[in-house]
């Protein structure tokens, strides 16, 4: 019988006690390039899967916020797309066992929410609970996309480079999650892709591809990546293409080179271009993101 809870239904009795690592994405606030849903798609479309736990999506949606896609054709309404949220056991590569939980970020019940996935971390055993999530960056396309990791532990960080300071943002409830993971006496981490601004409302599969192998290194995980990779490198083609027809583009693309540049050797990391040019301050740089969470937060409040 499923055992269920006020959020969850847990699916499936058995419960492994090999210490899985649970991934998690919930899209709607910090997904620029839907970074974070096409890592899920990528897991999700090439690993043998099934559902462990459904969560009560009715209790947590603003289906009025967020209205979802249906379809009417001609004289009757065929079908609509209802949201679902989500926890996956997945089998990597090599067959090792670990979750996803992905979806949309709940707009209700946010501290229920959290405690009811505190409580699966706690029944499943999780060994390590990693977020993956996207934000609009002033970084040109033509870089490597970069990462900000975040942890519980600083263990958990390692030598990862920290692109900003204190920084104020919306909350949300990946940041919330991890804050009652580490409360909880849980290992608890996230890694944030820095999407290129100009292209924060495409699919960018480039910053999928850099969160993935961000995941990888941290768990030892095997994902089958390729696809993705070669995803990226033709959407990095047509991307290369659209700014080359464009005077305008080109230089705004080589000024934000140069500005990234010159910030990325002000932090002790190997230059990836060459020129002199303004530099961007670790405060400017955070006040441009601080500014498109604040925006994220007031475009959630509106109809979409």
């Amino acid at each position: 019988m499923a055992d269920s809870t006020d959020m969850y239904v847990l699916h499936h009795d058995e419960v492994a006690s090999d210490a899985p690592v649970l991934l998690h994405n919930l899209t709607g606030f910090l997904d620029a390039g839907s970074a974070g849903r096409l890592a899920v798609e990528q897991i999700l479309g090439t690993l043998d899967h099934r559902v462990l736990a459904t969560f009560d999506i009715d209790a947590m949606f603003d289906y009025r916020s967020r209205r979802p896609r249906m379809t009417f054709l001609s004289d009757h309404y065929d079908q609509i797309d209802l949201p679902e949220l989500l926890l996956h056991e997945v089998r990597d590569a090599e067959g090792n066992r670990f979750l996803v939980l992905h979806g949309p970020e709940p707009d209700f019940a946010w501290q229920r929410f959290t405690d009811a996935v505190v409580s699966l971390v706690d029944r499943l055993d999780v060994s390590l609970t990693i977020g993956a999530h996207a934000v609009p960056w002033p970084a040109p396309h033509t870089r490597p996309v970069g990462i900000t990791a975040h942890a519980t532990d600083q263990g958990l960080i390692g030598d990862r480079t920290s692109w900003v300071g204190a920084l104020e943002v919306p909350g949300h409830i990946a940041g919330l999650l991890e804050l009652r993971l580490g409360a909880t006496g849980h290992p608890a981490m996230g890694y944030t892709a820095h999407v290129p601004h100009y292209l924060s409302a495409v699919d960018y599969p480039s910053a999928a591809v850099a969160l993935l192998e961000a995941v990888m290194s941290a768990t030892g995980l095997s994902l089958p990546i390729d696809a993705l990779r070669e995803s990226a490198a033709r959407a990095d083609r047509e991307i290369a293409t659209q700014v080359s027809a464009s005077a305008d583009n080109s230089e705004a693309v080589q000024a934000l080179e140069v500005q990234y540049d010159a910030f990325v050797g002000q932090q002790g990391l190997p230059l990836l271009g060459e020129g002199e040019g303004g530099l961007p301050t670790g405060d400017e740089i955070a006040a441009q993101v601080e500014l498109f969470l604040a925006q994220r937060n007031g475009d959630n409040r509106d109809d979409q």
